[in-house]
């Protein structure tokens, strides 16, 4: 079987400087808020050339903080709306309902699988406050259009980071920026099988905003900055030192593993030829995909998912049910978002990974051009 993903074989590549990393957190005896979540921060907060790094509990508490931290600071109250991918995981939306906003869904563009940005002028009202844009599958979405309507409208651009660290968006005069410093805020997740992935759950909020850093830092312990004297009510959502050791020792790594999964991305669009078979359209500049995912698109999905598996490929679906098609949000089940609906009834995901090997490659593609 070829896996989708083979986390053990990914860390077996660092395994002995993840094992001295641990060992040094254990020999030191300090397990939170120590010196090893202080040095993750600062070299994250390097990677993406950003002032400040708050790490917490996991990618969705990243997004929830950031919301939290705005209503806090009167930026927004119960009822605000944020404009989110209508196709995206429920984790963004659960971080806007968590803090009882309004998700206003927006369709996705079918080319890019990222929120169509020509529509969100017509869904602003006078409660928007926020976009939330989602950098699906590890692809950048962002346009100068996008932050031109964000200023016109006054609205807060947040960065739903979780799938797409290390990549970057160019501007038309060629100077870049990395995703997690596009936006007023970002939450990004080192969930394990992410492309910078912890050894369990992990997450981080990256802004330049000084005020809305520290209302983050607060309220992600207990809403104090001041140990037993709680000035918001806040959370308890703390990255562990051994986790915080662990990504330093990756983050090293993380912009290779990236170019592999670049590498194997090209060969799947250049090699892959099946009428039946709709392949991800690949951004004109390559760095501004990390390929968290390879997502293609059929109408034979669970028939070609089938087929796969019996030859021995491990394929996922990301992700079989869109948000307002799920329980949790049954007031919205009668909605209709076409664009939404193909996508989430047509996607497969191929293996992708830094230690897919070339023969591995081969393989996937033989069998999905003899499908």
């Amino acid at each position: 079987m070829i896996p989708f993903l083979d986390l053990q074989k990914i860390n077996a590549q660092y395994a002995a400087e993840l094992k001295q990393a641990a060992s040094e957190v254990i020999d030191i005896g300090w397990f939170l808020q120590g010196e090893q979540v202080k040095k993750f921060e600062q070299q994250l907060c390097e990677y993406c050339d950003v002032k400040h790094t708050i790490t917490c509990a996991n990618g969705l508490d990243a997004l929830r903080l950031i919301l939290k931290a705005y209503i806090e600071s009167g930026v927004m109250q119960e009822g605000d709306e944020v404009i989110v991918p209508a196709n995206t995981f429920i984790a963004s939306i659960l971080a806007i309902t968590d803090n009882r906003l309004k998700p206003v869904l927006v369709e996705p563009d079918i080319q890019t699988y990222n929120l169509d940005i020509s529509l969100i002028e017509s869904a602003i009202t006078p409660k928007t406050k926020a976009i939330m844009v989602v950098h699906l599958y590890g692809r950048t979405c962002w346009s100068e259009e996008l932050v031109s309507i964000a200023q016109n409208y006054h609205l807060k651009i947040i960065e739903d980071n979780a799938q797409a660290i290390g990549a970057y968006y160019y501007n038309a005069n060629g100077t870049s920026r990395r995703t997690g410093n596009l936006g007023d805020a970002a939450g990004n997740s080192f969930y394990p099988g992410k492309n910078l992935g912890a050894l369990g759950d992990s997450g981080a909020v990256t802004t330049n905003n000084d005020e809305l850093a520290a209302t983050i830092r607060a309220l992600a312990n207990y809403g104090s900055n001041i140990k037993y004297v709680c000035k918001y009510q806040g959370l308890n959502s703390r990255m562990d030192e051994i986790q915080a050791a662990f990504l330093s020792v990756k983050l090293k790594y993380l912009d290779a593993e990236n170019e592999i999964r670049r590498k194997i991305a090209n060969r799947y669009v250049e090699q892959i030829h099946n009428k039946k078979i709709i392949l991800p359209l690949l951004p004109e500049n390559p760095y501004e995909h990390v390929h968290h995912l390879f997502v293609i698109r059929t109408k034979e999905r669970d028939l070609l998912q089938k087929y796969l598996h019996e030859n021995g490929v491990q394929t996922l679906i990301h992700y079989p049910v869109p948000p307002h098609k799920q329980q949790a949000y049954r007031e919205w089940n009668d909605l209709y978002f076409p664009i939404t609906e193909t996508i989430h009834n047509e996607v497969l995901s191929l293996p992708i990974s830094p230690v897919m090997t070339e023969e591995e490659v081969g393989i996937v593609i033989d069998l999905l051009n003899k499908y």
